[in-house]
């Protein structure tokens, strides 16, 4: 993996979040989860670069998440597009994701990634909170929480970013 500066990577947020999917990590070297990421963005709040991510509570990775200060996104390439099914559709609780999936794991800078990844994004987190339905402008968006398990979204400031 090379450093490079987020504004080198020649794809969007949209591109890499939404269509090409991405995995969210957080835990350490004992123990850790992953699961799929589509919800989410790159930006700047605070004068930082910023990765936001939204996760429900019952996913095994919100216990990680909550847990840690790092956390990890990292986006591969449409040949892995299986594997992050499994991630997306498993649970840790259940499988042994890495094992099933096949990715290697590779710990850095406090966080866990994939050597697979074609990026991978360092995260510290600065900001979490549950989203309020009481924000809700378009009340279409009531639809995706028929269970009230609405998503914490994260704010991480971009400490690295690596390419394979």
């Amino acid at each position: 993996m090379k450093e490079i500066n987020i504004r080198d990577i020649r794809k969007s947020a949209a591109e890499l979040i939404s269509d090409g999917w991405g995995l969210v990590t957080a835990g350490n070297e004992e123990k850790f989860n992953t699961m799929t990421v589509s919800w989410g963005a790159l930006g700047e709040i605070w004068g930082k670069d910023a990765a936001f991510v939204f996760i429900r509570p019952q996913r095994y990775t919100f216990e990680f998440i909550e847990r840690e200060e790092i956390f990890t996104l990292a986006f591969f390439s449409e040949e892995y597009k299986d594997a992050l099914k499994i991630c997306g559709s498993k649970s840790g609780r259940d499988i042994d994701k890495i094992a099933a999936t096949g990715l290697t794991p590779v710990f850095t800078d406090g966080g866990v990634t994939f050597g697979e990844a074609e990026y991978t994004v360092i995260c510290r987190k600065m900001a979490s909170q549950f989203i309020d339905p009481l924000g809700f402008e378009d009340k279409d968006i009531e639809k995706n929480y028929p269970s009230g398990d609405y998503h914490k979204v994260y704010i991480g400031e971009i400490l690295k970013v690596y390419a394979k």
